[in-house]
């Protein structure tokens, strides 16, 4: 008996590995001719190997309450890649549970006709065809913008919407020293791909992108044009300049279209949180923010949680891993407490996070106050969410919701959901969601809730930014979550 339960798990594993490689094959044609970019729940298809594959259809199974396998998935991913579509991200997951339904409905309909219905606003000709591209050069190849040039490369797709084209540094270009930062991250660990450098072009290609390397004391002082780059989004990852006019003398030079500034904007400069505050800006602004990494954090929950229930006021707790702003060692800084050691100690400092919150949702105006905590670690954060509702939800109910608003609709690719029970910080690096909620850990009495999320400070918050990007230049792909 125990033999055959051995042979059975064992050849059960090979047919899915056997399914799962029939599916790479199409998950990357889809994506490397049409720029069309296939997940499973949120989690990313494009460039997974056998194992990560059939990993994610456990977690689809477990976050969705339902038994989805490759064996679902397969004939979606198939059916997909014969339709006429224009560049997309579509979730197989989603539409592998519809088609379930609809079969236990009308056992007639056939899944390419079921497809054709689901994804109508996909396929060619369409008015949300888009193969266009937007010229990016990222100003500054610090923490944020070395990861920012690790998503922009392996989201490039066929070469249409954001293309990587120029980094500049203030500092002196030595090539071997700005390449190898790229390559190697002591958190992140290797690039996924080869990088060559071009030394005396003061280049890097990465999987066939060519990268300019420009030297500026300034940003208004660079000729891009002369480097062939038109209408660029340049993404200013210093943090140096924040103010209109600083951040303005970027428009200044040539070949310049619109500025991104990844940190909280000043004044008036919108900030937004890719699927809170998306829309509604003036088509005419040229300057940019995606707002702090914990405001992308807390804005989502915050978000789903006001909708469905009424926050009437709360504080934001965050427990901030340590960054370049705080010293190695005790020594002057122009803040209180964040002088002394990162690594050696716990450090209470402020943060703008509830009011920049309250910008991308007014409603929440006046109702939140915040905190942070910065803590020895050099990556993943943890923002605790207290607060008190219009009424009184049971725990399940709070959980669910933040759990449906992960599955599915405009905050599915903002919030992701764990009930895992030994889960911690370092499990959470490199996940592209700005917030992970942590169920198991929901706090209810009576009206007040606490909510505990975590968030990848440095490639949660990358990905955010890299969203805003392409909907300021006008390149997003529609999507199907």
């Amino acid at each position: 008996m125990a033999n055959k339960k051995y042979t059975h798990e064992l050849n059960s594993w090979i047919e899915g590995e056997q399914l799962a490689a029939r599916a790479i094959n199409i998950i990357h044609r889809l994506w490397t001719e049409y720029s069309v970019e296939l997940v499973l729940f949120r989690r990313i298809l494009v460039d997974e190997g056998i194992v990560e594959i059939l990993a994610h259809h456990n977690y689809a199974s477990q976050i969705s309450q339902t038994e989805l396998s490759i064996q679902d998935t397969l004939p979606i991913i198939e059916g997909v890649a014969a339709l006429p579509l224009c560049p997309s991200t579509i979730d197989v997951g989603r539409l592998a549970l519809e088609w379930r339904a609809q079969q236990q409905e009308s056992s007639k309909t056939e899944l390419d006709a079921f497809l054709k219905s689901r994804l109508s606003g996909h396929l060619k000709p369409g008015t949300t065809c888009s193969t266009e591209s937007r010229d990016v050069v990222l100003y500054g190849f610090g923490r944020i913008g070395r990861l920012l040039a690790r998503i922009l490369l392996a989201r490039g797709g066929a070469g249409d919407a954001l293309r990587l084209r120029a980094v500049v540094c203030r500092g002196k270009l030595d090539m071997y020293k700005r390449a190898n930062l790229l390559k190697r991250d002591s958190v992140h660990g290797l690039i996924h791909g080869h990088v060559e450098i071009r030394e005396q072009e003061e280049a890097i290609v990465v999987n066939g992108h060519y990268i300019q390397f420009i030297s500026a004391g300034s940003p208004e002082s660079v000729d891009y044009e002369q480097y062939d780059i038109h209408n660029a989004l340049v993404i200013d990852n210093t943090g140096i300049w924040r103010t209109r006019e600083a951040l303005g003398k970027h428009l200044e030079a040539h070949g310049v279209e619109r500025v991104l500034l990844t940190a909280p904007g000043k004044e008036d400069i919108p900030n937004i949180v890719y699927g809170v505050n998306t829309e509604g800006w003036d088509k005419g602004e040229k300057i940019f923010s995606a707002a702090s990494c914990t405001t992308n954090a807390i804005a989502p929950p915050l978000k789903v949680l006001n909708d469905n229930f009424g926050i009437v006021s709360g504080h934001i707790e965050t427990v901030h891993a340590y960054t370049n702003d705080q010293n190695l060692l005790d020594n002057y800084h122009k803040k209180q407490r964040r002088g002394r050691s990162a690594p050696l100690n716990m450090v209470l400092t402020e943060t703008g996070a509830a009011t920049a919150a309250a910008k991308a949702m007014p409603e929440l105006a006046g109702k939140m106050t915040s905190n942070a905590v910065r803590v020895p670690t050099p990556n993943v954060s943890l923002a605790i969410l207290s607060m008190e509702l219009e009424r009184e939800v049971p725990r399940e109910e709070i959980n669910d919701v933040l759990r449906q608003a992960s599955l599915s609709g405009p905050l599915a690719s903002q919030i992701d959901y764990t009930r895992d029970e030994d889960v911690v910080s370092s499990d959470m690096i490199g996940n592209h969601h700005p917030a992970i909620v942590d169920s198991l850990a929901t706090k209810v009495h009576g009206q007040h809730v606490v909510v505990y999320v975590w968030y990848d400070n440095e490639y949660g918050y990358s990905t955010q930014a890299t969203r805003v990007a392409r909907v300021i230049s006008g390149v997003e792909r529609p999507r199907y979550y």
